[in-house]
C-alpha cells in the first residue's frame, strides 16, 4: 500500500516537480552556475514515486517518439532557423551590420548540436523531458486547455530562468531581462504547439530547442520574431489550443411520472 507520504506527493505532484526543478537549478547560483538539468532530475524523482513504472515507460516513450511525418522534422529544425534568419534580415534592412548567426564555424556548430542533443547537463535534454515530457501532459490531463496549460508553463519556465540574467557579463540589465523573459514565454507556446501537434513527441521539441540554443541571437528584434510566431500559432491554429470537445450523454429513459435524466457534459 502506498505510504501517506507517497499519497500526499501524488496529490501535489506538479507542485513538488516545479519546486524541485527550481531548487536543483537555483542551488548552483551561489557558485556562479545554473543547474539546467533541474527539470530532468525533478521528473526522474517525481514520476517513479507518483506514477510508477508505467509513468516512467510513458516518459521514455515520449522522449524517444520519433515516428512522425517527415515534414515535422523540417518544421522542428526549420522554424528556429527561420526566426534567426528573419532576425538577421531585419537588422540588415534597418541598416545595421549583418549579424552572424553563430560565432563558430559550421563544423563547430554541428558538433555542438550533436553534443547538446545527448548532454543531460545542457538545456535541451536537461529541460525538455521535464517541461514537455512530464509537466505539460499532466497540466493538460487535469482538464486545462492546451492554451491554459501552456500559459502556466510559460510563466513558470520564464521564472525558472531568472538567475541566468544575474550571471550575464556586465551584471543585470533591464533590457536583457525583458527581452529574455518575453522571448522565453513566446518560445514556450511554440514548443507546446509542436509537442501536441506531433502526438506528444519530446524528441521533436528537443531538436527544435537544440537549434534555437545552438545559434546566437537576442535583443528586441529576436523577441518580436518569436512573439509574432507565437501569435500566429494562436490565431491561425485556434483549434489546437482549445479544450477537448464536450460529449453530451443522451437522455436516459425514466419511469412514468418521474422527470427525465437530461444527461451531462463530459470531457472527452
Amino acid at each position: 500500500m502506498p505510504s501517506p507520504l507517497v499519497n500526499s506527493l501524488t496529490r501535489h505532484e506538479l507542485a513538488v516537480f516545479f519546486v524541485l526543478a527550481y531548487a536543483i537549478a537555483w542551488a548552483f547560483w551561489p557558485f556562479g552556475s545554473f543547474g539546467a538539468f533541474g527539470p530532468l532530475i525533478a521528473a526522474l524523482i517525481v514520476v517513479p514515486l507518483t506514477r510508477g513504472r508505467a509513468g516512467m515507460r510513458e516518459l521514455v516513450s515520449r522522449v524517444l517518439r520519433w515516428r512522425v511525418r517527415w515534414y515535422w522534422y523540417v518544421i522542428a529544425l526549420g522554424v528556429p532557423l527561420a526566426v534567426h534568419v528573419a532576425t538577421a534580415g531585419t537588422h540588415m534592412a534597418a541598416g545595421d551590420p549583418a549579424p552572424s548567426l553563430t560565432s563558430a564555424s559550421v563544423t563547430a556548430v554541428l558538433l555542438a548540436f550533436a553534443v547538446r542533443l545527448v548532454n543531460p547537463t545542457d538545456g535541451p535534454l536537461g529541460e525538455e523531458p521535464g517541461w514537455r515530457g512530464y509537466a505539460l501532459p499532466v497540466l493538460q490531463g487535469q482538464g486545462r486547455s492546451p492554451l491554459a496549460a501552456t500559459t502556466v508553463m510559460a510563466v513558470l519556465i520564464a521564472g525558472w530562468h531568472l538567475p541566468l540574467f544575474f550571471m550575464e557579463p556586465g551584471g543585470l540589465q533591464t533590457r536583457t531581462v525583458v527581452t529574455g523573459l518575453v522571448t522565453t514565454v513566446a518560445v514556450t507556446y511554440w514548443y507546446s504547439w509542436l509537442f501536441n501537434r506531433t502526438g506528444g513527441s519530446v524528441l521533436l521539441v528537443l531538436l527544435a530547442h537544440n537549434v534555437e540554443g545552438s545559434l546566437q541571437a537576442e535583443g528586441w528584434i529576436y523577441m518580436i520574431m518569436w512573439c509574432l510566431l507565437a501569435m500566429g500559432l494562436l490565431v491561425l491554429d485556434r483549434n489546437s489550443w482549445r479544450p477537448p470537445a464536450a460529449v453530451t450523454t443522451p437522455p436516459v429513459a425514466s419511469p412514468p411520472g418521474q422527470p427525465a435524466d437530461l444527461g451531462h457534459a463530459a470531457d472527452r
